[in-house]
């Protein structure tokens, strides 16, 4: 875990409402009056503040390209069009959008100018309102912008509907060809996932198992979940847009894996904590002597090898006092048989393990299932603290998982910063993993201020800071079981952000209860959530066991 600078968000107080709103009727003469409207033609007739602005091959909604527009210091990336209109007509202003805080909105209407917009979003989400023009009004102004301090954000097919204001328009999309390249890109006992190419003009596409309809996508892969061990499936998509659906493409047959034993034995409400691999000032411990109450236990750390992806554990048997690697793997056993989980964490403050290519992804994946098999770790913890990327870390662990089989534990312990939106690379790896994920353990702390989920900022060090963010996750798309609190044992086991045993069991009764809360209380209750985590199990012996004497308890007594 690591002792990083205070990071302080700004609270978002722009008075505007978020607004999902269904096109009305239109007449034969309405048309979408905005030009290069999915940014096939780049950045024409579009202007970018800052150079904030540039279209990209991925993510697209439609077609083959999209606006990507990050903002930077005090400029929000503001990107705007002059769209001919007619006076004294209605329009319904829509976009497909993604990534960070996006707004949508238009102004000279001549009657009240209008916007919307949404705080962030992992897949494409429509944004859409209407306005009236006024007697004389004949060009209005489209934009979109996001905001600042935020991710950048993405937007495509822009609609401006309505009567045809001169202007001229955009040519209708045509029916896309069929997606090429369809593989199986992963298998476990209970779910196989799909990879394709990208077919130019789609907007979507949708998945077909054994020739029925299971999911649609926005994206160029599926997971396909909920299919009975050991068995085979064939597979076909198509490919949509607002033309229609392609044909099928060729079909692909994917087959689950044979469950390697029963899945993982937690409880239903666990505490993880961080067993250290040095000695820092903190108690040494053995893996014996890390205490009862923790259930599962992440040795720290794994390290980086000059194979790009690849990591290897080295014990540090001087700085533990003569431990020996056959002592440790009998610990392993020893705690396995008490029915605790013991699982090798990559990262920490100084990790440099990088996974951002394919080729980095089979490395992980191959090197931590290497060590699962020397040492007998039960999964992996991935506390990359100097930023991740989605796509491969996604690869890289459900190639682990198709190794393992699912009993595999993974764990991730994410800062506060990498948690505040869903488009955010690490909020993005946990729900692309949410069908083999066991826990995600945020730290609480080393962080400064942050937003919470009713968007007011929050200061660490209360309960109000722990429960609203968690709620984030939690309305976020993690399952409650998937939730845990990260806290420091002691006072030195962080740089800032420690509360008491109190204030911790305090949050968990609010999240899964509904009492004990502070000024913020949740809208529903969370009786399933996971449980707390801690740095360390050293820290807490150092601490005379505090912590985990007073949270441990109160974790498995939870509802």
């Amino acid at each position: 875990m690591s002792i990083r600078s205070r990071f302080r968000v700004g609270a978002v107080t722009a008075a505007l409402a978020l607004a999902f709103l269904p096109a009305g009727p239109a007449s034969a003469a309405d048309v979408n009056n905005a030009k290069n409207a999915g940014f096939e033609s780049g950045l024409s007739n579009w202007t970018c503040s800052a150079n904030s602005g540039t279209t990209v091959s991925a993510p697209v909604h439609g077609g083959s390209a999209a606006l990507k527009a990050t903002p930077a210091g005090q400029d929000n990336a503001r990107c705007t069009q002059a769209v001919a209109v007619k006076p004294n007509s209605t329009y319904t202003l829509s976009a497909w959008v993604q990534g960070g805080y996006t707004y949508l909105g238009v102004t000279g209407t001549g009657t009240t100018d209008v916007s919307t917009w949404t705080p962030d979003s992992t897949a494409w989400k429509q944004l859409s309102t209407t306005f009236t023009t006024g007697a004389s009004t004949t060009s209005v102004t489209v934009y979109t912008h996001g905001w600042y301090g935020q991710a950048a954000y993405y937007a495509d097919d822009v609609s401006v509907y309505g009567p045809d204001g001169g202007g001229g328009t955009d040519p209708s999309p045509t029916i896309p060809g069929a997606p090429s390249g369809l593989s199986v890109s992963g298998t476990t006992s209970s779910s196989i996932s799909l990879a394709w190419n990208t077919v130019s003009g789609a907007s979507g596409y949708n998945v077909y198992r054994n020739g029925t309809k299971v999911t649609a996508v926005t994206g160029t892969s599926a997971t396909v979940t909920g299919l009975a061990a050991s068995t085979s499936y064939s597979f076909q998509v198509t490919a949509t847009n607002a033309a229609g659906e392609s044909a099928k493409s060729a079909a692909v047959t994917g087959t689950t894996n044979t469950p390697t034993g029963p899945g993982p034995a937690l409880p239903k409400h666990a505490v993880t904590g961080y067993w250290q691999n040095f000695n820092n000032g903190a108690t040494v411990q053995k893996l014996a002597d890390v205490q009862s109450q923790y259930d599962i236990i992440a040795v720290a750390f794994a390290d980086a090898t000059s194979t790009p992806g690849a990591v290897t554990f080295n014990l540090d048997s001087a700085g533990l006092g003569g431990y020996t690697v056959d002592q440790f793997k009998a610990d392993i056993r020893a705690k396995q048989s008490a029915g605790k989980k013991v699982i090798v964490s990559v990262g920490g403050e100084r990790g440099t393990v990088a996974v951002n290519d394919a080729a980095s992804a089979t490395n992980f994946a191959n090197s931590v299932y290497s060590l699962m098999q020397t040492y007998g770790f039960d999964g992996v913890d991935i506390d990359l603290e100097n930023g991740l990327n989605a796509t491969y870390m996604t690869q890289a662990l459900r190639s682990l998982s198709a190794k393992a089989g699912s009993s595999l534990i993974i764990t991730m312990a994410p800062q506060t910063i990498d948690m505040q939106s869903t488009s955010n690379t690490y909020f993005q790896t946990a729900l692309n993993i949410k069908d083999i994920l066991t826990v995600v353990n945020m730290q609480y702390y080393n962080s400064g201020s942050m937003l919470g989920c009713d968007g007011k900022v929050y200061s660490q060090g209360s309960v109000d800071f722990l429960t609203a963010l968690a709620c984030i996750q939690l309305e976020g798309g993690l399952a409650p079981s998937q939730v845990g609190l990260g806290l420091p044992a002691s006072t030195r086991g962080a740089g800032s952000g420690y509360v008491s045993p109190s204030i911790v069991n305090n949050a968990l009764d609010c999240l899964t209860k509904g009492t004990n809360c502070g000024s913020f209380k949740p809208s529903r209750t969370y009786p399933d959530l996971r449980g707390a985590m801690t740095w360390s199990t050293n820290w807490d012996a150092t601490a005379g066991n505090a912590w985990s004497g007073a949270v441990g308890p109160h974790v498995h007594g939870l509802p």
